[in-house]
């Protein structure tokens, strides 16, 4: 067996068997349709120590973020918007000017860091894959394309640059060394600095199912139970917490050095510990449960595909995300019963999903081929995707919603 990435501890416990699957964003050329994949098997432990939820290294790291990286944020109109109000939010609340610093971990395209831009703030980025940072380098994002930790924020220190806001949304679970990235985080900060991390929250993922979202890239599924152990380990403090909506219901929490005074402590930590509490989170007990879960969430979209089959309806998708390919793969399902996927991004257009083979083809598809259903793999925004599909009712189509459970809407 493995031992915690973070305390060492032997992984005994499994908290979700997804069989065996491919690289959820190793996405194939059509030239390559005949060519065989890798499949790893996709399985989360939980360790009864520190309770982290975790998958085990099977693909590298650098096997995910290499240099055709296909995941760009900035497709998503609502997560721009999202990125935009952070912003909006946090120069006044840490006086950022001229003379202060932000830097990103994990920057992608510049999403975030662009809207700093007409502020005149020094931004800077850090993004490991290099096509991805250099569309944000397009922006004006300054990018530096690298992996983040230790070694490179003492890079940093030493040509004199270190953080007063440091940002890291929904990368914390893609790292494989986990202690590395906080102690990086440490070296970093100014005295008074502090960070902004975003991250999907494990209370969420067992309360509404959704075990799509553990795939290979995802190394660590998070609680704010074990994010106070981490950052505690490696002289950090989470002095404040937000729920938020994004990505089927996600925390920030904020941190600083445990140095730092001058930051107060909100009653939201021990109000959010005592939700996690209750759910059970901080007991081995709490995670023995959510397999059946999953099997129940199996069988359920596998009955509704293989009845419209029967009934000889035309089922498609829509979205290319990497849950979705989690989603997929675990339930066998190929282009036999859901025709085609389409995305807004031309970087997976004409691309096939990995490990099922369904083609990803432009939105326009879905007019010109008329479906009876389309199903959301990216549920988190499918409220923005049904409203820019509206359309489709015209001619009776119903979109299709398949987590936390099975759901046709009109």
């Amino acid at each position: 067996m493995a031992n915690c990435r973070f305390c060492g501890e032997e992984l005994k416990h499994v908290f979700a068997d997804l069989g065996l699957s491919p690289v959820s964003n190793a996405f194939v050329c059509e030239q390559d349709r005949n060519k065989p994949e890798v499949f790893y098997p996709l399985a989360a432990y939980v360790c009864d120590k520190c309770f982290l939820v975790q998958t085990l290294d099977f693909a590298p790291a650098d096997h995910h973020f290499h240099d055709s990286y296909i995941y760009f944020s900035s497709f998503s109109t609502a997560w721009v918007a999202h990125a935009k109000a952070f912003v909006e939010k946090i120069i006044p609340a840490r006086k950022l000017n001229k003379n202060s610093q932000v830097i990103e971990l994990a920057s992608n395209d510049g999403y975030l860091l662009r809207h700093f831009i007409p502020y005149e703030i020094p931004i800077l980025g850090i993004e490991p894959s290099k096509n991805v940072a250099a569309e944000a380098e397009k922006k004006g994002v300054p990018s530096l394309v690298k992996f983040f930790g230790v070694d490179t924020a003492k890079e940093l220190v030493k040509q004199e640059i270190q953080a007063d806001v440091i940002v890291a949304n929904n990368v914390l679970a893609h790292v494989p060394d986990i202690n590395d990235f906080a102690a990086g985080i440490n070296i970093l900060l100014k005295p008074n600095g502090i960070a902004s991390v975003e991250f999907p929250w494990l209370l969420n993922l067992i309360e509404k199912n959704q075990f799509d979202t553990i795939y290979h890239e995802h190394y660590s599924y998070l609680s704010l139970t074990f994010l106070t152990k981490l950052f505690l380990k490696n002289g950090l403090e989470i002095f404040d917490v937000e729920e938020l909506p994004t990505h089927g219901g996600s925390l920030r929490v904020y941190i600083k050095k445990n140095t730092n005074t001058s930051d107060s402590v909100s009653p939201s930590c021990a109000m959010l510990l005592d939700s996690e509490e209750r759910l059970g989170l901080s007991s081995i007990k709490g995670y023995g449960s959510f397999q059946e879960k999953i099997v129940r969430i199996k069988l359920d979209f596998l009955s509704f595909l293989v009845n419209a089959k029967r009934n000889g309806k035309k089922v498609v998708a829509y979205g290319a995300p990497a849950k979705g390919n989690t989603l997929l793969n675990y339930c066998g399902v190929g282009p036999e019963l859901i025709s085609f996927t389409v995305d807004i991004s031309p970087h997976k257009q004409g691309m096939l999903l990995p490990g099922t083979r369904i083609q990803v083809r432009p939105v326009e598809a879905i007019y010109e081929e008329k479906p009876d259903y389309i199903v959301i793999l990216p549920w988190n925004i499918k409220d923005e995707i049904m409203d820019q599909m509206k359309e489709v009712r015209n001619w009776g189509c119903r979109f299709v919603v398949p987590i936390p459970s099975t759901e046709e809407n009109c």
